[in-house]
């Protein structure tokens, strides 16, 4: 289950960031493939692009749809839009914001840090995915 990735990956043991945690969990989850290297990618998004913009966990999502949804180029088709649109919209709706100063602002303690706004974007996430994918949800 992808929470649960999450959880073992935004631990102190892995001491990844937001953004990362959630690609290194997706790409394990389900079967990316991604290397070492285009998993580093992902290391410039924690902590709202390091500047408290759009939460790491968002982004590292959206690059999971953009990983399993484009066939070659995002212009082919509207497809990866609609579901960061709809990842977006319901992530605001549950959590009261997508940038993460406010996030964590509301959600962040020193205990769990950020574990449960990421965890949040990876249920959603993960509904999304499996509906798409045609698989069922556990």
């Amino acid at each position: 289950m992808l929470t649960e990735k999450i959880e073992k990956y935004y631990s102190k043991e892995f001491d990844l960031n937001c953004a990362e945690a959630m690609v290194y969990s997706a790409n394990e989850e389900y079967g990316l493939n991604l290397d070492k290297k285009a998993l580093k990618m992902a290391s410039g998004f924690g902590g709202g692009m390091g500047i408290e913009s759009v939460c790491g966990a968002l982004t590292g999502g959206i690059m999971v749809l953009g990983v399993l949804f484009t066939k070659e180029k995002a212009h082919e088709s509207e497809r990866v839009k609609t579901l960061e649109k709809e990842f977006l919209s319901r992530y605001k709706d549950k959590m009261g914001d997508i940038l993460c100063k406010p996030l964590k602002e509301k959600h962040h303690n020193d205990e769990v840090r950020c574990l449960n706004v990421i965890k949040e974007a990876g249920v959603i996430l993960d509904d999304i995915v499996k509906r798409e994918l045609g698989t069922p949800s556990r």
